[in-house]
């Protein structure tokens, strides 16, 4: 029996749940997951039951909770090292973590304009245009992982890794919203969608659709 909890939101919405989950079904680390729907009267109350920060995604493990996505995946990084969730190479794992970072504090207007919603279309179809410099940021960045360091592998960095977790939302997001993207960005995205594990988490964000429609 797997010793990682880990406390996610609803599938469809919950970008940053989407991110270490992903992750360690991708690496193969065995853990057992919990969700919260976001939309409850008590989802705070729930989640601050596991978490200090009274957000998810948090990891509990033996005696202790990890409350953030990237730190979840560091972590895990950390106790895996077998798994390889960063890349090997020095110079490569920098700009792994550099890209991974620039994900997890930046492109608010994107956030803020494409929020990620997998069964569903986008509400604000200018959302792309208003985010518009944060896309190309987006596929700027991508685009060069893609050319120094992706030639052994379909993924930013050749094999999946933690930098691929952290943009699998954004992928979804590009596809939602129909942004434009050249054919070598957009076999990087469809490799990602194709992930099993991708899937899988497409399958529970449609469950969840259906339930709420009922």
């Amino acid at each position: 029996m797997s010793t990682y909890r880990l406390v996610i939101g609803n599938m469809n919405t919950s970008s940053w749940s989407l991110r270490p989950w992903l992750g360690m079904k991708v690496a193969g680390i065995p853990f057992h997951a919990e969700s919260v729907n976001l939309r409850a009267p008590d989802a705070k109350a729930q989640i601050l039951r596991h978490s200090p920060s009274g957000k998810v995604p948090v990891l509990l493990h033996h005696d202790m909770a990890v409350w953030d996505s990237l730190a979840i995946l560091e972590y895990l990084a950390e106790r895996h090292p077998e798994d390889r969730l960063w890349p090997g190479n020095e110079k490569a794992r920098a700009v792994a973590r550099c890209v991974s970072a620039e994900m997890h504090s930046g492109f608010a207007t994107l956030r803020q304009n494409c929020p990620m919603d997998i069964m569903g279309r986008p509400e604000n179809p200018e959302g792309p245009q208003v985010a518009k410099s944060d896309i190309e940021r987006i596929l700027s960045l991508w685009g060069e992982c893609l050319t120094q360091f992706g030639q052994n592998g379909p993924f930013l960095f050749g094999k999946f890794t933690i930098a691929d977790a952290m943009y699998a939302p954004v992928v979804s997001r590009f596809t939602t919203y129909g942004v434009a993207v050249s054919p070598e960005i957009r076999a990087y995205m469809d490799a990602v969608w194709a992930l099993p594990a991708m899937q899988e988490w497409q399958e529970g964000a449609k469950e969840e659709v259906a339930l709420k429609s009922q």
